[in-house]
């Protein structure tokens, strides 16, 4: 599984290598208040792409952050009932204790 993995990056990385040597040539963005930039097309669309990653990234930040709130809630959670039970097999493995004793003194 390892080399399978492996020889699909490299695979995917000739290409890549060789889609960014096919696509040299310039791009102009023309931006606010007529500044322009002149950039090869391939590093137009390697920037692009990086912009959106962290852009989805960055959307499931609060996603994730509640998911591990929620986490952390049930955790807790599990451990009170979890020690609930091991309190209740311990009380039952005792035998019970008489409310009170009754002596012979009592008795007369």
């Amino acid at each position: 599984m390892k080399i399978l993995s492996r020889l699909i990056a490299a695979i995917l990385f000739v290409f890549f290598f060789f889609f960014a040597l096919r696509n040299t040539q310039e791009v102009t963005m023309h931006f606010f208040l007529g500044y322009e930039r002149s950039d090869p097309l391939v590093l137009v669309l390697l920037a692009f792409f990086v912009v959106g990653a962290v852009l989805g990234v960055l959307a499931m930040v609060p996603l994730v952050l509640r998911h591990r709130r929620e986490a952390s809630r049930y955790k807790k959670t599990l451990a009170q009932i979890q020690k609930a039970q091991e309190d209740l097999v311990q009380a039952q493995a005792q035998p019970p204790q008489p409310d009170s004793v009754i002596t012979a003194q009592h008795i007369l």
